[in-house]
C-alpha cells in the first residue's frame, strides 16, 4: 500500500490531478497494430512468450486476466510523483487511501473505488467473435461482467490493419440452432461463425456501445475503448487470420461440469439484443456536439450506455485556453497537441519508451473538476485534443441515442 503523506502530497501539488504513467499490455495473440506511439524496439518488452503489445490502459485499478505468466500489478495505472524521480504509486492504492475525496461520495459509497477503466486497443488483424458476460454469468465464475464501448480517434489512424469493419450480433434471419451447431463444430476445422453476423464499416470519430452479452468481432483499427471493471469472455470464432483458438476460449469462463454445455454456452448471449434487426440505429454512437465556440469545441463520443460509463472529447483550438468544470471524477488521455492541464504539462507524445514517464495522461479527483481546470493550448498551430472518460456517475450524459 502507498504512502499516505506521499499520495496526499502528490495530489496537492497537482491541484486535485494525478499524472499517470504509460500502462502498457502484452497479448499472446494477434499482430500489433504498431499504433500506440511506443517505440519499435519496445513492442516484446515483456518477452516474446508474453507475445507483442497491443493495448495501454488508462486509469486502471483493474488487473489484467492476462494468463499465468501475468504479474500481480499488470493492467493497475501508476501515479507518477514526480518527473526527477521513477518513484510511482498505484492508483488503486491512492484511491484506497484517499477514497471520496478522490472519486467522490457517490462512487465511493457505491464501489469503495473507480468502476471503470479505458483503454487503447490496437491490433493489425481483427479480433476473435466474442461476448462479454454480463453481470449475472459472470458472478458465476466470481467475476465482474464487461460492457464495453468504442470510440475511434482520427489522431491515431495511420492505416486502418485488414479489418475496417467490426461485426456485432447475429443477422436477424439466424436461429439459435445454427449457431449452436457451430459451437458444437469448434474442435472440427474452422467454424466460420461470422457468416451468421453481419458486419459494419468503421468510420471515424463515431463510436459504438457493445452491451455485455452481445457477440462482436472488433476490426483493426485503433480503438479508444470504455469498459467496466471486468474482464470475462467467452469466444465463438475458432480461427481468424489464420490464428486458432483453442476450445479453452469459448469456456475459459464456464463454470466446471458446464463446459460441454452448449446449451449454457449459448444462453450467455443476449439473443434479443443479437439479432436486433435495427442494431446500428440502437447501438452506434455518433458524437453529440455540447459547445463550440472559438476558443474549444466539446462532444459526447460515448452516451447512452445502460448508465455504465460516459466519455468525452474536448478540442481546445491553437493558441486558446479554456476553463471547465466536470460534475465528476474522470480521466484523461491526449490524442494531439502540446499545452497546459491546470498545473500540469501536457502533450501527445510523438514516441514512448516502455517503463518511461509521459505527460498525455491523468486522473481528475472529483473536487478539482467541480473547482474547473484551466486548459491551455500553447500550440499557434495545432489543435489540442484530449478524452475524458466518465463512471455512471455523470448527470449531464444523454440517456438515449438522438433519433
Amino acid at each position: 500500500m502507498a504512502d499516505r503523506a506521499l499520495v496526499e502530497k502528490t495530489l496537492e501539488k497537482g491541484e486535485g490531478i494525478f499524472r499517470l504513467n504509460p500502462n502498457f499490455i502484452p497479448r499472446p495473440f494477434g499482430k500489433a497494430g504498431r499504433r500506440l506511439r511506443l517505440h519499435p524496439d519496445d513492442y516484446y518488452a515483456y518477452g516474446l512468450e508474453r507475445g507483442s503489445i497491443k493495448e495501454r490502459w488508462m486509469t486502471s485499478t483493474n488487473v489484467a486476466q492476462n494468463g499465468p505468466l501475468a504479474g500481480p500489478e499488470e493492467g493497475l495505472s501508476f501515479v507518477a510523483v514526480d518527473y526527477g524521480s521513477d518513484e510511482k504509486f498505484a492508483l488503486r492504492d491512492a484511491i484506497q487511501i484517499l477514497g471520496a475525496a478522490l472519486v467522490g461520495e457517490e462512487l465511493w459509497s457505491t464501489y469503495k473505488g473507480w468502476p471503470v477503466f479505458s483503454k487503447f486497443y490496437d491490433l493489425t488483424t481483427p479480433l476473435f467473435h466474442h461476448l462479454h458476460l454480463d453481470m449475472e454469468a459472470a458472478a458465476r465464475v466470481g467475476k465482474l461482467g464487461k460492457p464495453e464501448c468504442y470510440y475511434f480517434p482520427v489522431q491515431f489512424a495511420s492505416h486502418t490493419g485488414e479489418m475496417n469493419a467490426t461485426y456485432f450480433g447475429y443477422d436477424p434471419d439466424t436461429t439459435p440452432e445454427q449457431v449452436k451447431q457451430r459451437l458444437r463444430d469448434y474442435n472440427k476445422g474452422d467454424n466460420r461463425i461470422t457468416e451468421l453476423s453481419r458486419a459494419y464499416r468503421i468510420e471515424l470519430g463515431t463510436g459504438w456501445y457493445s452491451p455485455a452479452g452481445v457477440i462482436h468481432a472488433p476490426g483493426s483499427v485503433m480503438t479508444f475503448e470504455l469498459n467496466w471493471n471486468g474482464d470475462v469472455n467467452s469466444v465463438h470464432e475458432n480461427v481468424v487470420s489464420g490464428e486458432i483458438f483453442d476450445r479453452s476460449f469459448l469456456t475459459g469462463e464456464v463454470p466446471d461440469g458446464k463446459k460441454d454445455d452448449i446449451d449454457y454456452i449459448f444462453s450467455l448471449l443476449d439473443w434479443e439484443k443479437n439479432i436486433d434487426p435495427h442494431y446500428k440505429k440502437h447501438y452506434s454512437r455518433r458524437p453529440i456536439t455540447i459547445a463550440s465556440g472559438d476558443s474549444h469545441e466539446e462532444k459526447w463520443i460515448s452516451y447512452a450506455n445502460d448508465g455504465y460509463f460516459s466519455a468525452k472529447e474536448l478540442t481546445v483550438f491553437p493558441g486558446k485556453r479554456v476553463t471547465l468544470t466536470e460534475p465528476a471524477a474522470h480521466g484523461v488521455i491526449l490524442t494531439e497537441g502540446h499545452g497546459r492541464l491546470g498545473p500540469h504539462i501536457c502533450e501527445s507524445p510523438t514516441l514512448l519508451r516502455f517503463g518511461r514517464q509521459s505527460a498525455d495522461e491523468f486522473y481528475v479527483s472529483e473536487n478539482a473538476a467541480k473547482r474547473g481546470i484551466t486548459i491551455i493550448n500553447e500550440s499557434p498551430v495545432e489543435p489540442l485534443v484530449l478524452l475524458k472518460s466518465f463512471g455512471p456517475n455523470h448527470p449531464d450524459a444523454p440517456k438515449t441515442v438522438p433519433q
